[in-house]
């Protein structure tokens, strides 16, 4: 029986090698009880991802880029090319449960002024949550909500739902143009968050669906505390330091102390200084640039100096994800 035709989805999958993980994906995709369009945004995989998508799942666009241009421009570029009323972002290593795009978009087909909508995902094995949106304390630094707690907490509402995490969320269109989708200048890393932020200081509301799961398996696809990923990490907080004015602000003295005890354990675990040449990076590139209004809503202040170091520890032992780059 074919699913029940809904408000139009777009799924935007970006995929960088790995078929399995595409495959599965696509695999829980198909068995969705809404209707809806799957896009599969090959970013120069070397594994023949985009024959295969075409020949094993031929519901499914592809878009191949071509070339490895990063994940915000895979996703901005996935985006672009469906016309769908919702968009919903999922990472290719996530496994979605039959319902979980129909629950996903609930809330905003009910509610009109809803921008984004965070999905539940399980670690493997389904006994613990892997992220429940993103929260933010007072520097804009962006953590995991509910991260490593049982799965019956999934109900919580602390802390603060600052937007949806980037390996599976739901928005609406107009929303998402209103504020211009991904920054491109940030390849990799905190580029969801600061979409959350632009859509929060606009006026969007977000909500949790934690009825909407699914189980994410981690891909890895930069390399847990790699060369790369840490520069990259690294950029991204430097850039939206600097695009959000959290330096010329009341945090600034916290910020300035976290970043460098951030940076000196980088240094001192990994013996280089590419957290810190990241940072200066990401600083440089926003140089000149508008800054972004802070938002009034969806800030976590209740996160002390004390407790965001304890979450930054514990975001580095976690496995790296990232579906595109």
């Amino acid at each position: 029986m074919a699913p029940p035709v809904a408000a139009s989805i777009d799924v935007i999958v970006p995929a960088y090698n790995q078929w399995e993980l595409t495959a599965g994906c696509l695999a829980g995709l198909a068995r969705q009880t809404v209707a809806h369009q799957a896009i599969v945004v090959d970013d120069g995989s070397s594994d023949g991802t985009p024959a295969r998508v075409r020949e094993q799942f031929p519901d499914a666009r592809v878009i191949e880029l071509g070339e490895n241009r990063g994940y915000t421009a895979a996703v901005n570029r996935g985006v672009a090319a469906g016309t769908g009323e919702y968009l919903v972002l999922l990472n290719n290593d996530v496994e979605p449960r039959p319902e979980f795009l129909e629950r996903l978009v609930a809330p905003m087909r009910a509610v009109g002024g809803i921008g984004s909508v965070a999905s539940l995902m399980l670690r493997p094995g389904q006994a613990a949550i892997d992220s429940l949106g993103v929260t933010a304390d007072a520097t804009l630094a962006g953590f995991a909500r509910l991260q490593g707690r049982p799965t019956a907490e999934a109900d919580a509402s602390s802390p603060t739902l600052t937007g949806p995490e980037g390996t599976a969320g739901a928005y609406r269109r107009s929303a998402w143009e209103q504020v211009g989708g991904l920054d491109e200048r940030i390849c990799a890393y905190m580029e969801i968050l600061d979409l959350a932020l632009r859509l929060r200081s606009a006026g969007w509301a977000c909500v949790a669906a934690p009825d909407a799961e699914g189980v994410h398996l981690g891909s890895r696809t930069y390399g847990q505390r790699s060369v790369r990923q840490r520069r990259l990490a690294g950029f991204s907080r430097g850039y939206l330091l600097r695009r959000y004015g959290v330096m010329r602000g009341r945090y600034a003295l916290r910020a300035l102390l976290t970043e460098a005890l951030v940076v000196g354990a980088d240094a001192a675990s990994q013996r280089d200084l590419q957290a810190l040449a990241g940072r200066l990076e990401g600083w440089r590139a926003a140089r000149g640039l508008p800054r972004h209004a802070r938002p009034l809503e969806g800030i976590e202040r209740s996160i002390t100096f004390a407790r965001s170091l304890a979450l930054r520890r514990a975001a580095v032992a976690q496995p790296v994800n990232r579906a595109a780059g």
